[in-house]
């Protein structure tokens, strides 16, 4: 993995949810760029305002689930019809309705599995990836704003400014890496 260096950040920290929401469209609105939010839970609004596009998580699932019900029914009528063709009782040959709870059954196996793996790859969650906290109380009850910092001082002052006028309890310029955050390069 190359090696990220670290940047400076100023860290706005919110209590509520309503005046996050307020605070982001507040601050967009003075031309400051957010580099990223951390919430504890999901804030409904959020996404549009920061201008993130729409999951494509539901396309996966599709796919997925497309994927398990296609290798239950190719399962079932090559092992039933086509490489052990067992004639009982005089049914027929090819009985799809007795097919469906195993195809049921795979078609929701490898969806679930596939949206799960899906869902780690695409958050950065795998198995050795180390995560970056700014802020521990991120993950309970505070919420946290980053905007990247300014050469210039003054105007670092100024964003600090609008953090507290916006209802932050907490301001502070912090240094982080920049894979972290939803930044461009």
């Amino acid at each position: 993995m190359a090696n990220v260096e670290a940047e400076k950040f100023i860290v706005g920290i919110y209590e509520d949810d309503n005046q996050l929401l307020q605070a982001v469209e507040t601050i967009q609105h003075k031309g400051v760029k957010i580099a990223d939010v951390f919430t504890p839970f999901p804030v409904h609004g959020l996404d549009k305002l920061l201008g993130y596009k729409e999951s494509r998580l539901p396309d996966a699932g599709f796919v997925f689930a497309l994927t398990g019900t296609t290798l239950a029914l190719l399962m079932q009528i090559w092992m039933y019809a086509i490489d052990w063709p067992v004639n009982v009782g005089g049914k027929p040959r090819l009985p799809l309705p007795s097919f469906i709870p195993i195809t049921f059954e795979l078609t929701v196996l490898l969806c679930a599995l596939g949206m799960v793996g899906t869902f780690f790859y695409a958050s950065r969650l795998l198995p050795g990836i180390k995560t970056y906290i700014i802020d521990p109380r991120q993950t309970d009850d505070r919420f946290v704003v980053t905007v990247k910092a300014e050469e210039n001082q003054e105007e670092n002052s100024k964003i600090q400014q609008l953090f507290l006028e916006t209802g932050a309890v907490e301001v502070r310029e912090q240094e982080f890496k920049r894979q972290f955050l939803n930044v461009e390069p």
